[in-house]
């Protein structure tokens, strides 16, 4: 195993390969943005992790980034390479594919992602 040396590390890319992501191109989309990363040599700016489900499923497939703590849904291999090439080089997020926004200490939905349910009224029913 590899530890890799994070100190030029700019972003973390989570990418949900939870069962419902795997089954809406959630490999394509690993594959995708590694490859991106890659054509733009920007591997010691970029970490990606591979994650299991993040509990999105509905927003399937899920990528996060951080530090910005943007959860973007619906994610395909060509918007994938998108959000490499325009949030991660360029500093603008992918607006149409936002879930989640980390502001001002929470997350703040889009309103373009499913709802969801919270955790206090899954217990209670």
């Amino acid at each position: 195993m590899v530890t890799w040396n994070l100190n030029q590390t700019k972003h973390h890319v989570l990418i949900c390969n939870g069962g419902s992501c795997m089954r809406q191109q959630g490999e394509e989309v690993t594959l995708a943005i590694r490859s991106e990363i890659a054509r733009h040599a920007a591997e010691d700016g970029i970490h990606t992790t591979r994650t299991r489900c993040n509990g999105r499923c509905d927003d399937a497939c899920v990528v996060i980034v951080y530090p910005e703590g943007i959860w973007y849904r619906d994610m395909t291999p060509e918007t994938g390479r998108r959000l490499v090439r325009e949030h991660l080089l360029q500093s603008k997020p992918l607006q149409d594919r936002v879930a989640y926004s980390y502001l001002q200490d929470r997350f703040v939905p889009s309103g373009m992602g499913t709802t969801g349910v919270l955790r206090k009224d899954k217990n209670n029913k």
